[in-house]
């Protein structure tokens, strides 16, 4: 029994900011400790990331969908449908490059985080989101019933979240009529609280699609010339070493591997980021105080940071609003948390398995 060779099983996040990636992190450890062998496919920043974390796993590159962030977050919808064409070839694209590294690398499983094209007829596959409903204003019904034909093509979707009233994703995670074998698997994050004495009064933790990342890095660069406090600003750009350059009262990092990270969030007061899913999944396992910049015309961020506010968490205001001060307000809000859970992986994979 033992000699038989592993089951191995292709695991591809969207490459869209780096919260696809990081969330496949504990997925990927978790088919490495129950015996499959991952392989590893996306593009971009995601893949160098995921290169990084996984040195000894195999990586292949998947086609990019290349969809570029307006400026103006506004006209985020508009771009959205002028880049339809444009997301279409690209899905399409990743069928056909999805086909050739099945019979390449001999795969036996998918797992697909918000790929929409990597999947294969012949073999279980699993697509991972905690959008069942795609908000997208007045088109929210006809974005959520685009993405819920898709996910019908494969055989399960799991949901990063619980399924109780004390979940992460609100109304986002939690649509009916999907018609798909639902798996709640509970919040994922590659990271581990640990009581740490605090360094930083204040870490910002940015990431997410260009231009819209490095015009909120110049906006709080210049609003943090007034803070009177330590701060470690952590810019999210994948690219080279990883080093450190301080300036007065700010050490500046390009990025952290997620080592490095799990002790900066522990050694840190309050977190100032995006309002991305992960990021609120990881802020919630390391039960952080936190203030939230949705990224603009990204309606899921900002349902989400809206909705944390509300229900007395943490604060957040639109980007374009942003002064320093307003991270007083953070001590008024409870800050995240998650309620015990333990995800059965054995369990869970049983669908690779073939049982």
């Amino acid at each position: 029994m033992h000699n038989r060779p592993k089951k191995r099983i292709l695991v591809a996040p969207l490459n869209w900011g780096l919260g696809h990636a990081t969330r496949c992190i504990p997925l990927i450890q978790a088919l490495v400790a129950n015996s499959f062998e991952p392989v590893i496919a996306s593009d971009g920043v995601a893949l160098k990331l995921l290169q990084k974390e996984f040195p000894n796993l195999e990586t292949v590159n998947l086609p990019s969908y290349n969809i570029s962030y307006p400026k103006n977050g506004q006209f985020f919808k508009l771009k959205m449908l002028q880049n339809s064409p444009k997301l279409i070839k690209a899905i399409t694209a990743e069928k056909k490059a999805t086909e050739t590294i099945v019979k390449d690398y001999s795969i036996d499983g998918i797992l697909s985080d918000n790929r929409l094209g990597v999947h294969d007829k012949h073999i279980p596959c699993v697509f991972m989101t905690h959008q069942l409903k795609v908000l997208s204003g007045n088109t929210t019904w006809l974005s959520t019933k685009m993405h819920q034909k898709i996910i019908t093509r494969f055989d399960e979707c799991w949901v990063p979240d619980t399924i109780g009233d004390d979940n992460l994703s609100g109304e986002l995670g939690h649509s009916d009529s999907v018609g798909i074998t639902l798996k709640y698997i509970g919040p994922l994050s590659r990271f581990k609280k640990s009581e740490r004495q605090l360094k930083y009064d204040l870490l910002v933790l940015l990431s997410g699609p260009e231009p819209q990342r490095t015009l909120l890095e110049k906006l709080l660069l210049k609003e943090l010339e007034m803070y009177h406090g330590n701060v470690l600003f952590i810019k999210g750009v994948v690219d080279g070493e990883s080093k450190a350059s301080i300036n007065k009262h700010i050490t500046i990092y390009n990025f952290m591997t997620s080592d490095a990270l799990e002790n900066a969030i522990n050694e840190s007061k309050i977190i100032l980021s995006r309002s991305g899913y992960t990021t609120v999944m990881d802020l919630a396992k390391l039960e952080k105080k936190a203030f939230f910049i949705p990224t603009p015309g990204q309606f899921e961020q900002e349902y989400i940071a809206k909705r944390l506010t509300k229900l007395g968490f943490v604060p957040s205001c639109d980007q374009k609003e942003f002064k320093i001060e307003m991270l007083n307000s953070v001590d008024d809000f409870r800050g995240l948390h998650l309620t015990e859970y333990t995800t059965n992986y054995k369990k869970l994979f049983r669908l690779f398995q073939g049982e």
